[in-house]
């Protein structure tokens, strides 16, 4: 079985009129569901939090705190903003949705480190 992770860095709001709340029974939810989801193709989805913390000023902040690590695709420690490029509705969930499936299931779909077209929200994930 391959192991896909999603990871979560600790969140620093720093601003007084903007956050989002990614913590709680719906996020549990989500992710036991995605995790049922992708056992049916081998693949084991795991949650983690670690204590590396990152800014928040906006959404494109938020998607460089979880990041998404498939080593067996080749994908070590992707921001989930490299994976899924700009955020159409600004939906958590469907975004994680968006940016798991594409690792798992096309990940020839993830522009490669240096390429132009890729959306850099500055986070240090190299691309």
């Amino acid at each position: 079985m391959k192991t896909l992770d999603v990871v979560f860095y600790r969140r620093e709001w720093v601003r007084a009129d903007w956050k989002y709340d990614i913590s709680g029974a719906a996020l549990e939810t989500f992710i036991a569901a995605m995790k049922q989801e992708l056992e049916a193709f081998d693949i084991c989805l795991r949650s983690s939090k670690e204590e590396f913390s990152l800014p928040i000023k906006g959404y494109a902040d938020l998607l460089n705190s979880i990041r998404l690590r498939f080593p067996s695709a080749g994908f070590g420690n992707l921001c989930l903003g490299h994976v899924i490029g700009t955020s159409p509705n600004r939906d958590l969930f469907e975004d994680l949705r968006r940016g798991i499936n594409r690792i798992a299931f096309a990940p020839e779909t993830i522009e490669p480190a240096g390429s132009d077209k890729v959306v850099c929200h500055n986070c240090g994930c190299g691309c």
